[in-house]
């Protein structure tokens, strides 16, 4: 059991209540939760569905991943559960918000989650109006991430930014250098933002997180498993992340930009392809649950 408790706070990515509970059993607590349609895809009840030949119909699929996470809700601390919104490139803001407003009351503590895209950005600036949290996943730049903070000022909640760490490093790119320009970035705001590192690949990517002081990170439990058996180190002074890729070489840097936070968020440049491939890649794994439709 973890004694040494980070100040960031640590999220499950995950869609299995089980490895939810076996991971609070591990540390003894679970701050909170990410999930998406790909996670929702791989919780071992859908799998078994799929694998037997049952397809699911949407409001079926709708119906399981309530279930899910009002299973997972009462496990976990106030960093809450998010819950991902269905959307490909032509869904608008208002369908996302009207799935939003009712994924919302599925659980108390629920956070939804909303692409970095034009529209998703427009669902969260409505969003936050209406008093609904908000986290903000599938982000790969510092122009997202300002134009996050520009559509959601006023928020009366904490709204999170998700930059996914592990999908740059994939590309050749530093992931964590994002993290860091980010929250130098967010330094002159007023802290109404929240970073969630998440693409949480290996326990560099974990530790330095914890250096950096970041508000969360998610984590597979796989990661939690690997730091729970070298009995939970902690980054030190002399900690160093190396910026290693998987195929053993150095990671290109990100380049911090001067931006102003000040500006209207719709003058930000959001577009990405990484964004665009993400969307893609929970469309995909979302529709391989569902039954064709006649």
């Amino acid at each position: 059991m973890l004694t040494n408790r980070p100040k960031t706070k640590i999220i499950v990515d995950g869609g299995d209540p089980d490895e939810t509970r076996r991971i609070k059993d591990l540390l003894g607590f679970v701050d909170g939760q990410t999930t998406n349609p790909s996670l929702i895809a791989k919780n071992p009840k859908i799998r078994h569905l799929i694998e037997s030949g049952e397809r699911l119909s949407a409001e079926q699929e709708k119906d399981e991943y309530r279930n899910i996470v009002q299973s997972i809700s009462p496990m976990i601390g106030d960093a809450g559960v998010s819950i991902e919104v269905f959307a490909d490139a032509n869904t608008t803001a208002e369908q996302m918000l009207a799935q939003g407003q009712e994924m919302f009351s599925w659980i108390p503590n629920a956070h939804i989650k909303y692409p970095c895209t034009h529209e998703g950005l427009r669902a969260a600036q409505i969003s936050v109006e209406r008093g609904i949290r908000v986290n903000m996943t599938l982000c790969f730049s510092e122009q997202q991430s300002a134009a996050v903070y520009s559509a959601t000022r006023g928020s009366k909640y904490p709204v999170y930014v998700s930059p996914f760490v592990g999908r740059l490093d994939d590309c050749g790119e530093n992931g964590m250098d994002l993290v860091k320009n980010i929250q130098k970035m967010y330094e002159s705001g007023d802290g109404h933002v929240y970073i969630l590192a998440a693409s949480i690949r290996n326990l560099g990517h974990l530790l330095y997180s914890f250096a950096l002081g970041i508000e969360l990170v998610t984590v597979p439990t796989k990661v939690l498993e690997q730091w729970a058996a070298k009995q939970f180190p902690m980054p030190d002074s002399a900690f160093i992340y190396e910026g290693i890729g998987a195929d053993g070489k150095l990671l290109k840097a990100i380049p911090y930009e001067v931006l102003d936070l000040n500006c209207q968020w719709e003058s930000f440049d959001i577009a990405h392809e990484l964004t665009t491939k993400g969307i893609q890649k929970f469309v995909a794994d979302y529709q391989s649950t569902l039954r064709p439709s006649a």
